[in-house]
């Protein structure tokens, strides 16, 4: 029986190699223009509306509670700021990026498994076609593409949300809140959010479509690499999460600093 370290380690080397292969199909010809505006406008669909939705107690409750701390420590002037931040740096793109795994990434995996266990990637690769090519790349160019813009419906929506509940909520004065907006940010913190949303969304089409082109165990197995692709690709967006914001942080000097 074959050792579960080895197997861990095995599928992380394919997960890298399937990133690789798809990084270099993308420049190949001939480009899935018809299958990506197909995604696109798929993975769109579903994720457009509760993205909005969700945006909106995400910036309420961080309002409210930096809204609340900045009171304890008197220093109310900054909660706009403070609260802005909070959800274009950090709120908005793991809103996305959620969203993008637990819907595009569970239908991406579900998709190309049921076509695995029906052998027709198989077929496909007799016909000198590659996999990869032909499915994998749009899919996941969909998922950055969607990402990115949804990133920025969020950003925007969670920031009206914080606003209306830091005003109406709390009593503060909307020209406190946007002087402190635009005395803490600055244009950096829009580039590292767009950016987070563009890997994540990277991250978790590659993973839907390594676990869904590496079925186990018939249909059954499709259902349990669905699953696997969602935890997956949470783990791997939180670590991710954090090594960019580092390095963000260390590389961009924080305005007013």
């Amino acid at each position: 029986m074959r050792n579960p370290a080895v197997a861990a380690l095995a599928a992380t080397g394919d997960l890298f190699a399937l990133a690789a292969t798809t990084v270099r199909d993308t420049f190949r010809r001939p480009f899935q223009t018809r299958e990506l505006i197909e995604q696109f406008w798929f993975i769109a669909s579903i994720t457009i509306l509760p993205a909005a939705l969700v945006s909106i107690p995400f910036g309420a409750v961080i309002a409210l509670q930096v809204g609340s701390l900045a009171q304890q420590l008197g220093a109310q002037s900054f909660t706009g700021g403070a609260s802005v931040l909070a959800v274009i740096q950090q709120a908005s793109p793991l809103i996305v990026a959620l969203l993008i795994a637990g819907a595009a990434g569970s239908a991406i995996c579900a998709d190309l498994g049921s076509r695995k266990i029906r052998e027709e990637l198989d077929a496909l690769e007799v016909m000198g076609v590659s996999p990869v090519q032909r499915l994998v790349v749009p899919r996941v160019l969909a998922t950055m593409l969607v990402a990115v813009l949804l990133n920025g419906l969020v950003s925007v929506v969670g920031t009206l949300g914080g606003y209306f509940f830091n005003v109406i909520l709390q009593h503060g004065t909307p020209g406190a809140y946007l002087s402190s907006f635009s005395a803490l940010a600055q244009l950096p913190d829009l580039y590292i959010s767009e950016l987070k949303a563009l890997v994540f969304g990277f991250i978790a089409g590659v993973v839907a479509a390594h676990r869904g082109l590496n079925p186990r165990g018939g249909p059954k197995g499709v259902g349990d690499a669905v699953n696997q692709s969602v935890v997956v690709t949470f783990l791997l967006l939180f670590a991710v999460n954090v090594v960019l914001t580092a390095v963000y942080l260390r590389i961009v000097p924080q305005k007013g600093a």
